[in-house]
């Protein structure tokens, strides 16, 4: 019995499940249809792994919908029309044949399936509600023999917004236009730069941001000519041992599993130094030296140290202990880092 209750969920979390629930049961009997939301994916010859999510969306033809869907158009809060279907079942087609795969409470799909024959390259693939929905997610499949790879972080790394975090975080993801975010300079061209050098290798996106802001950073990435890539991202709200989701850990456990995942890939990772970052990437290449090619750090100025909750580290401390680990360079911006790196890779 003491096992038992240890091994409950956070009542939070079972709270938010009770809700998630009767919500969407009321919903489904007031129209509300099934929709699969898909998401980039990556795998290897021998697998994939494919990311989406089941969700509520209120019936096209509401008029109401359509009407505040133009007067806000392209505003943050449209990502968050839509409610889980927790646990929901769905199928992923392997050539045809489909397999039954289960989301989590919070409605996502996150599975690694046998790869179907796809070979090295983009692709799609096809997830199936239960109610008859169909989902199209893009997967890069990364060949056995490619070495070179990019983990980038999202927030003040690649996108910037000038906004306090996380005070007004409510204000950047539901209010404010997709127009008014600004790619961070040169880094664009930096990653474009890298891939030219290896084309064929994967770029994933690793940040502690909402996966209902999913379609934002994707049209971002197009826009601003950012190489598309997988992205990694969280679910705000309780988990099941606690009130919220650690973005440490959330980035910790990705970097973990993409060593598992593409374990002949050494990686370039690129972060900035508002956050965690730094010793993130400092701790994954001490404890995976051989997956982590480099570094590259982008130095926020001291009015975005202010906003990102955070101010600049000392790097010439002489009390800090820097381990022996994969070279790491930094600058503001892209074309900094892309003169730095240049050097050692």
């Amino acid at each position: 019995m003491l096992w038992a209750m240890k091994s409950r969920p956070f009542i939070a979390a079972r709270i938010e499940d009770r809700i998630n629930s009767m919500v969407s049961k009321l919903l489904m009997r007031l129209g509300w249809q099934e929709s699969i939301i898909a998401y980039t994916g990556f795998g290897t010859p021998e697998q994939v792994r494919v990311l989406a999510r089941v969700v509520l969306r209120p019936p096209s033809d509401l008029g109401i919908v359509q009407a505040a869907t133009e007067l806000m158009h392209q505003r943050g809060w449209r990502n968050f029309i839509g409610t889980a279907l927790p646990n929901a079942e769905a199928w992923v087609l392997l050539n045809g044949e489909p397999v039954l795969v289960q989301a989590d409470r919070g409605g996502y799909i996150d599975v690694r399936v046998k790869n179907p024959g796809l070979a090295p390259g983009w692709h799609t693939m096809e997830v199936r509600g239960a109610k008859g929905s169909i989902g199209h997610v893009e997967v890069q499949i990364i060949d056995s023999e490619e070495t070179f790879g990019i983990v980038s972080d999202i927030d003040d790394t690649i996108l910037s917004t000038w906004l306090p975090r996380p005070f007004l975080a409510a204000w950047n993801s539901f209010f404010l236009t997709e127009q008014a975010r600004q790619a961070v300079p040169g880094m664009a061209r930096f990653y474009q730069q890298l891939l030219a050098d290896h084309p064929g290798a994967p770029v994933i996106y690793i940040s502690t941001g909402a996966w209902n802001t999913y379609p934002m950073v994707s049209r971002f990435l197009a826009r601003h000519g950012v190489p598309k890539g997988a992205m990694l991202l969280t679910d705000w709200g309780p988990t099941n041992t606690g009130w919220f989701r650690k973005g440490p850990d959330h980035k910790r456990t990705c970097l973990r599993e993409l060593a598992r995942d593409l374990p002949n890939i050494s990686w370039v990772l690129v972060g900035d130094d508002g956050q965690h970052d730094p010793d993130l990437y400092g701790e994954f290449a001490t404890l995976q030296p051989t997956h982590v090619r480099a570094r590259a750090i982008r130095q926020l100025s001291p009015g975005e140290h202010v906003l990102a909750g955070a101010m600049p580290f000392d790097q010439s401390d002489p009390e800090r202990w820097v381990p022996e680990a994969a070279p790491e360079v930094r600058s503001p911006d892209g074309d900094g880092l892309a003169d730095k790196l240049r050097t050692i890779i």
